[in-house]
């Protein structure tokens, strides 16, 4: 028999015989993969079921649920095993499509016409039953093909109006089809080898949902799951997505009175006392650190002229989200980013090289049109501030710039308690605008800097922003969660658009290089991370209440005013409760409102001028001085 030659990542080369699938492949050859294998990557690219038969020699990687991509497949299967699952238990059911998701309340989901059935949420664990019955009889998945007509033939027999209105869509001549057991669906694939695989899985949600999402078709009923290939995988994610729930900076927002969102501005955060406390700390911590570093803080119009989005490529690219307006029978638009408008103030002074690198800040807010499905707290907004800086440098200083801001980014990151980071560049998009060689010099010079300080890094293809390549920073939080921040780009493209220029040594004029950075990435966002991944017990210098006095009797509120005009003349923010209540619903309320420090003043405290510490997260009180109190206070900011 012929021979095929498969060449692992590792570069070592194992032969396979002609006709030999790469599920045979692995049973005699790579036996540990056995249980874990899902499906695997050929050398040109293509994603693969481990039914696939090699007719030539190739590179194989073979992917696991520890992979991106074996992941999809994993939670693809698992939509297949809730459509079989919910066919077997409602016959009459029709099925719509069943995609893998990244962002919801669940991994994968399938929309399903019930007809005249109502399904509710108490339905759910009699589908998992069933589909825990499917991963029993460890079905084997096969795929074929069929021509186009056959299969519109076929799902018109099996009264699946769906199914073949998707294939009167396709433009190939052929379609695949995916089955296990009796059941069988129109699918490109891959999936794995056999349902045994699905070992673990939740259906988290239930909700309508219109057919190809347009509100004039028929509304389904959408179920959500997610799956993993062990019960303890499975258990650990379900314990996350409880303390998730509780963390929920929307909750936690509302209970700690940081911000709200009205019927009037929807999609705009509403900042209270509190929070307006939140955000200033946050923008001056920011605005010190880049003092330190050399930038100059600007400000720039929300409103400008339409010429100017148009020059800088906005109009072209981003016009969908934008507002716009009329002044003065002129076309105007709100800012989407403040990069053009820093770019007048660059423009308006004649440039050096002496002077540069320029390093211009700014807290700029920037509206954006957002669909009102897609807003989500403080995460998805339409209006947010960004910490936004725009550095103007001659070409060969670029790469050290950007050393120093992933520096700086790093240094910001870890101020907060973030140690675990995971850092990609993104690469051109499809809708962009610049030379080849532009990209291509940016791009590198991203790679080169990472390189130079060890910092691992992966890719993703397309996703660069339109003017230019970027890294992007993902802080892990508290319960492990990645969240995208920071940003460093290289533009080559908007100084041209905009004719900026300096004066070098040589006396010419030639145009500088512009790096966008931000690093908290929106300020609004931010602290939505931040309230979550503190739960609401911020570090006593980002703290909104970092001190709350209570009082044990009236007799003592004299003196407790003295204590909260002592610590409060000296920029402390405290908080005086001298309600008539009991101490132990005072100092409850004090817990709830998460202040850092309750204070806590009695006969014994006012005799010996004297303050009863209890810190947050804890249960013992420890009794101190008025100075020793200020000490400890001043020793941790």
């Amino acid at each position: 028999m012929a021979q095929i030659t498969l060449t692992l990542p590792d570069g070592s080369k194992k032969e396979l015989e002609s006709g030999k699938s790469l599920s045979d492949f692995i049973q005699s050859q790579l036996p540990f993969l056995k249980e874990k294998a899902l499906a695997a990557v050929t050398g040109d690219g293509r994603t693969v079921d481990l039914s696939f038969e090699p007719k030539e020699d190739t590179h194989i990687q073979f992917l696991t649920f520890d992979d991106k991509e074996g992941k999809e497949v994993f939670h693809h299967s698992s939509a297949h095993l809730l459509g079989m699952a919910t066919q077997r238990l409602w016959p009459h059911a029709r099925l719509t499509v069943g995609p893998v998701i990244e962002n919801g309340p669940g991994f994968f989901f399938y929309d399903i016409d019930f007809g005249d059935t109502i399904l509710s949420p108490e339905d759910l664990p009699k589908i998992e039953a069933e589909m825990g019955k499917i991963v029993k009889e460890d079905l084997t998945v096969k795929r074929w093909e069929l021509s186009r007509v056959e299969a519109i033939e076929k799902f018109k027999k099996e009264n699946e109006p769906y199914k073949v209105e998707l294939i009167q869509g396709f433009e190939s001549d052929s379609v695949s089809l995916y089955g296990q057991g009796e059941w069988y669906d129109l699918c490109r694939g891959p999936h794995v080898p056999r349902t045994g695989l699905l070992k673990a899985f939740k259906l988290t949600a239930i909700s309508g949902a219109y057919w190809k999402g347009d509100s004039k078709n028929k509304q389904l009923t959408r179920i959500y799951g997610v799956s993993f290939p062990n019960k303890k995988l499975l258990d650990e994610y379900l314990f996350l997505i409880e303390e998730a729930k509780k963390r929920d900076h929307r909750k936690l927002g509302k209970e700690l009175d940081l911000f709200s969102f009205q019927d009037e501005a929807p999609g705009f955060p509403f900042w209270h006392p509190k929070g307006t406390l939140l955000w200033n700390t946050l923008a001056n911590y920011i605005r010190q650190e880049c003092f330190r570093r050399g930038y100059h803080e600007i400000k720039t119009p929300t409103i400008l002229n339409s010429s100017l989005w148009k020059r800088s490529g906005h109009w072209d690219n981003f016009k969908e989200n934008m507002y716009f307006t009329d002044i003065d029978e002129a076309d105007f638009a709100v800012k989407p980013m403040n990069c053009p408008g820093c770019c007048l103030i660059y423009k308006y002074h004649m440039h050096s090289y002496r002077e540069l690198p320029l390093r211009y800040m700014e807290l700029g807010t920037v509206h954006r049109h957002e669909m009102s499905g897609v807003l989500h707290g403080l995460f998805r907004v339409r209006a947010f501030t960004q910490d936004d800086a725009h550095i103007y440098a001659p070409l060969e200083k670029v790469e050290s710039e950007v050393e120093d801001i992933i520096d700086f980014t790093f240094d910001v990151y870890k101020k907060f308690g973030f140690t675990e980071f995971k850092t990609f560049i993104a690469t051109r998009p499809e809708k962009s605008q610049g030379s080849d060689e532009d990209w291509d010099l940016a791009t590198r010079a991203l790679h080169d800097a990472l390189k130079k300080k060890g910092i691992e890094y992966g890719i993703k293809e397309g996703d660069g922003a339109f003017y230019g390549p970027k890294i992007e920073f993902n802080i892990k939080d508290s319960l492990g969660r990645l969240w995208q921040c920071g940003t460093v780009q290289i533009d080559f493209s908007m100084p041209n658009r905009f004719e900026l220029d300096f004066t070098s040594s040589d006396g010419k004029k030639h145009a500088p290089v512009m790096i966008h950075r931000a690093i908290y990435g929106s300020l609004e966002r931010f602290i939505g991370i931040l309230i979550e991944h503190f739960e609401g017990k911020f570090p006593l210098w980002l703290n909104p209440t970092q001190i709350r006095i209570v009082t044990v009797a009236e007799a003592h509120n004299d003196y407790a005013t003295t204590v909260y005009n002592d610590l409060h003349s000296q920029d402390f923010r405290v908080e005086l409760d001298i309600r008539n209540e009991k101490i132990g619903s005072k100092i409850r309320d004090s817990i709830l409102k998460r202040a850092s420090f309750t204070v806590i003043l009695g006969d014994k405290e006012k005799e010996s001028d004297s303050v009863s510490i209890r810190r947050l997260g804890e249960e013992k009180t420890e009794t101190i001085s008025r100075d020793g109190f200020l000490a400890l206070l001043k020793g941790e900011l």
